[in-house]
């Protein structure tokens, strides 16, 4: 049995590309969205369940792809059709979304877009696990943060280079969106489907005989445990979570909560209704796709189950940045919520701009973190990392003038980075080959949970408890980046020889 062999430096660089274009439409969406639908009219507190379409799609899709990839093997190879058909539809999608006539049409391609960027994104983070041995995946994951940096630091630019150097108006009519931001996401979509094809007719991919050998030999190195499914066919679990969500539901209704709060309540009483749909299918010795994904879920690595906490508190902070800073630099900084005034949309570009900081910062880091890990070990960097992360969220409050705001995205670039490649390189350790795309698309899972939970409980939180004021968003973020840096040190993970 033979381990797989190292793969030269271009070999990664070709197979890690396709990120370039996929941050593209990510950074678009995640800089713009929100300036769309105040555009087309919505309310501060509307935002929030607005933005809801992108984690739920998430969470649908990602564990389906992943389970499909796995057991796809065409002319093209295991994932690399994924990326193709994605591509396509992601690059369609940019090219309607800006022309949205109205706020729920605005909403409904959010859902189309963010469907299509995972069919093509998740099957990337497997790529990485099928492709390289344990001791180059935290390279390839740290290639893929660099891809994942360069792109959205043109990307979050773009409505501001749209303007300042090419003379694009950044203000419209009321209800129209201004035409810097449309020409941007015209030249994503064209970016994401060159940048996804060059990865798809540069790279190869090991056939699934030679993946089950590679995987054999791994497992004899590295030796792990399997987990055994609950016994009880997943009934008990299911009832307690159909319990649990019911009075959730009525806790709701009784004492007149935000309405955004029923989302929680009826995903975990969802939760449970699979379980139970699944333990039926599985007496029934049926294992369709929804036992298998089920089986999978209760049985995954105790690493896996730890570092999804982690996860869960570094993208709650993310996801809040994407749907406040719009508004809380427009509003703290900039003095103003009139979306038609020139104030707020210079604002809203200057965040566009920002968000070009933090990931051209992360893009530099993604090539210093494999020395930090050399000198601390993976967890004490991420640690470090996401402390940098909070010091960045906290500073919004202490910076008054805007110009200066810059420097708080060297703390959250450096997050970024770290989150979108340490986690997966202590992740990709502990999986067996024949199920990473299941798992992985399965560990974002708990990137969408923590978007499910800001999107459903932000709102009522900024309403309630800070006046509306947006900056403070932020300020819960920070606090989240601590807990996660502490937890993580608590992890458990593999040991891979150097």
């Amino acid at each position: 049995m033979q381990l797989k062999p190292n793969l030269s430096f271009w070999q990664i660089w070709n197979m890690c590309f396709g990120f370039f274009g996929i941050q593209f439409g990510f950074a678009l969406q995640n800089g713009n969205v929100s300036r769309i639908f105040q555009t087309l009219g919505a309310d501060m507190e509307q935002i929030p369940i607005l933005w809801i379409a992108a984690p739920l799609t998430g969470l649908i899709v990602q564990p389906i792809i992943g389970h499909y990839s796995d057991k796809t093997w065409t002319k093209l190879g295991r994932r690399r059709p994924f990326f193709l058909y994605g591509a396509l539809a992601t690059t369609a999608a940019l090219v309607i979304m800006p022309n949205s006539p109205s706020l729920w049409f605005a909403a409904g391609m959010l859902w189309i877009l963010d469907a299509a960027i995972n069919v093509t994104m998740e099957p990337f983070r497997a790529f990485v696990g099928d492709n390289l041995n344990k001791q180059q995946r935290p390279t390839g994951f740290a290639m893929q943060s660099f891809f994942i940096g360069v792109g959205a630091v043109v990307a979050s630019a773009l409505p501001w280079m749209m303007t300042n150097w090419f003379g694009v108006a950044n203000t419209a009519a009321a209800g129209m969106i201004p035409d810097s931001v449309v020409y941007s996401f015209y030249a994503g979509g064209a970016v994401l489907f060159l940048a996804v094809g060059w990865t798809i007719f540069s790279s190869k991919e090991y056939s699934p005989e030679q993946l089950a050998a590679f995987d054999a030999a791994e497992q004899a190195e590295f030796p792990s445990t399997p987990s055994v499914a609950p016994a009880d066919n997943y009934w008990k679990s299911g009832a307690a979570a159909v319990v649990i969500g019911l009075v959730a539901l009525g806790l709701v209704a009784y004492f007149s909560l935000d309405k955004q709060l029923y989302l929680l309540g009826a995903l975990i009483v969802s939760f449970g209704l699979l379980q139970w749909a699944a333990s039926w299918f599985q007496q029934a010795d049926n294992r369709v796709m929804l036992v298998e994904i089920t089986d999978d879920l209760f049985t995954m690595p105790s690493t896996m189950r730890q570092l999804a906490i982690v996860q869960f508190f570094s993208w709650f902070p993310l996801f809040a940045m994407w749907i406040y800073t719009t508004a809380a630099v427009t509003s703290y900084h900039y003095g103003t919520t009139d979306t038609t005034s020139q104030a707020y949309n210079d604002g809203a570009d200057w965040v566009g701009v920002l968000f070009a900081v933090y990931n051209g910062f992360a893009a530099i880091a993604a090539l210093l973190i494999p020395l930090l890990v050399k000198l601390t070990g993976t967890q004490k960097a991420h640690a470090i990392n996401l402390l940098f992360g909070a010091a960045g969220l906290f500073s919004f409050f202490i910076i008054e003038d805007p110009a200066l705001l810059w420097l708080p995205m060297i703390g959250i670039g450096i997050a970024w980075a770290s989150i979108l490649s340490l986690p997966y390189a202590l992740l990709s350790n502990c999986l067996p080959a024949h199920k990473m795309g299941v798992y992985m698309g399965m560990f974002n899972i708990f990137i969408v949970l923590p978007q499910l939970l800001a999107a459903a409980i932000l709102g009522s939180l900024i309403g309630y408890f800070f006046n509306g004021q947006a900056i403070y968003a932020l300020a819960i973020g920070g606090c989240s980046y601590v807990f996660a840096a502490l937890y993580v040190l608590r992890v458990k993970t593999v040991k891979v020889e150097s």
